[in-house]
C-alpha cells in the first residue's frame, strides 16, 4: 500500500448519517412505463473504507465506475421522460450488477489491479455493504417497477452500462453494444435502428453478452419477470465530454422511440428456452 492511503476496517455501520444514499432517482413521479437503470454510476466511496488500499488515479478509471454512464442515462430519462435509478457507490465497494453470492461482486483483483481493502473481507463486513448498498438499490428498483406496473400494463427495464476502449492491452472496436439473451422485443429492432441511424459500429452482444450468468439487475427484475428489457453498452472515450454524453443520448433516444411506442411491449411474455 503506498503512503498516505488507507483502509478503514468496518466495524458495524458503512455509511455515515451525512454520507450520500445508496441509491439516487430522476423523474420520480413519471408515470410512463419505462424504467431506466445505471448500476456502476457512481465512483464514491463510504468514508469508512479509506481508499481501498488504491491510489487516486484508479477512482476515475472504468476499474471503478462506467465513465459518462450515469450522464447518458440522466439524457435519456429526460428525452424519454422517464424515470432513472442510479447506484449510489463505486463498483469497487461493491458491484450491484452480481448476485449476492457472486465473489466477483466485491472485486480483490480487476483489470490487473490489486484491491487491498478487498481482500480477506470477514463476512460480517462483506454483509455490511450488501445490506447498506445492494439491497435499498435493488429494493428501489423493485418500488420503481411495481408502482409503474398497471393491470393492462408491464414497464420495460433499459441498463444503461460504458466500456473502457482498451481491456488487458487489447482494443474493441465495438462503438456501441446491444446485450440481451431471449426476449427480442427491443434489442433486435434496436439492432436494425442503430445501424441504419449512424456509422458507428454496433455489437450484437459485444463487447459482452447478455446471456452471462454476471447480468444480475436484468436478469432479476427483467428476465425473470417477463419484462421487455435491453442491456446498452457504449464505448466510454465516446462519452467522455457532455457533448459526446448528450449526443449519445440522443442517438439512443431516437432509436428508441417508435420501439417504445409498440404496444406489445408493455406485456409480460415467457421466452421459454429460446
Amino acid at each position: 500500500m503506498l503512503a498516505g492511503q488507507s483502509v478503514i476496517k468496518l466495524s458495524y455501520r458503512l455509511l455515515a448519517a451525512d454520507e450520500a444514499p445508496a441509491f439516487s432517482i430522476d423523474n420520480a413521479s413519471s408515470d410512463r412505463p419505462i424504467l431506466i437503470v445505471c448500476d456502476h454510476a457512481s465512483n464514491r466511496v463510504p468514508k469508512s473504507l479509506g481508499s481501498l488500499g488504491l491510489a487516486e488515479r484508479y477512482w476515475d478509471q472504468h476499474i471503478a465506475w462506467d465513465v459518462g454512464a450515469a450522464a447518458v442515462a440522466g439524457h435519456l430519462g429526460r428525452l424519454l421522460g422517464s424515470r432513472v435509478i442510479y447506484a449510489g457507490y463505486s463498483r469497487l465497494v461493491l458491484d450491484v450488477n452480481r448476485g449476492r453470492a457472486d465473489i466477483s461482486a466485491i472485486p480483490t483483483l480487476t483489470d490487473g489491479i490489486l484491491v487491498p481493502g478487498n481482500l480477506a473481507l470477514p463476512n460480517a463486513e462483506r454483509q455490511a455493504r450488501i445490506d447498506s448498498l445492494f439491497s435499498p438499490y435493488h429494493q428501489a428498483i423493485n418500488s420503481a417497477l411495481g408502482e409503474l406496473t398497471r393491470p393492462d400494463r408491464a414497464p420495460v427495464l433499459l441498463s444503461i452500462h460504458s466500456f473502457t476502449p482498451f481491456l488487458h492491452g487489447i482494443f474493441r472496436p465495438c462503438d456501441i453494444g446491444v446485450l440481451w439473451d431471449k426476449d427480442p422485443r427491443i434489442p433486435v429492432p434496436l439492432l436494425t435502428t442503430l445501424r441504419g441511424r449512424s456509422d458507428l459500429a454496433i455489437g450484437d452482444n459485444l463487447p459482452y453478452s447478455g446471456m452471462h450468468v454476471a447480468d444480475y439487475t436484468i436478469d432479476t427484475h427483467a428476465e425473470a419477470a417477463g419484462l421487455a428489457h435491453v442491456g446498452i453498452e457504449i464505448r466510454q472515450d465516446h462519452i467522455t465530454t457532455a457533448d459526446g454524453q448528450l449526443s449519445f443520448a440522443a442517438l439512443l433516444a431516437e432509436s428508441l422511440a417508435e420501439i417504445l411506442n409498440r404496444p406489445g411491449l408493455y406485456q409480460v411474455r415467457s421466452w421459454g428456452s429460446l
